[in-house]
């Protein structure tokens, strides 16, 4: 579980600053998000296919 604690000295607003970085960085709404929806085996590797291609087009477009 994710907390903060606020240091003496410490604005309200800057510790829940830190709170959003801090649950942005662990990724934890992604994960939520992910899981807010059932995605078929076969669409995500789909999908992981096309992301792929998108990067290779990509690199291959920087390389040039």
């Amino acid at each position: 579980m994710i907390g903060v604690n606020v240091k003496d000295n410490e604005s309200i607003d800057r510790a829940i600053n830190r709170f959003k970085k801090m649950i942005t960085r662990s990724r934890i709404l992604n994960e939520y998000k992910d899981r807010q929806q059932f995605i078929k085996p076969s669409e995500e590797k789909r999908e992981a296919m096309k992301k792929s291609v998108r990067e290779e087009r990509r690199r291959q477009r920087e390389n040039y």
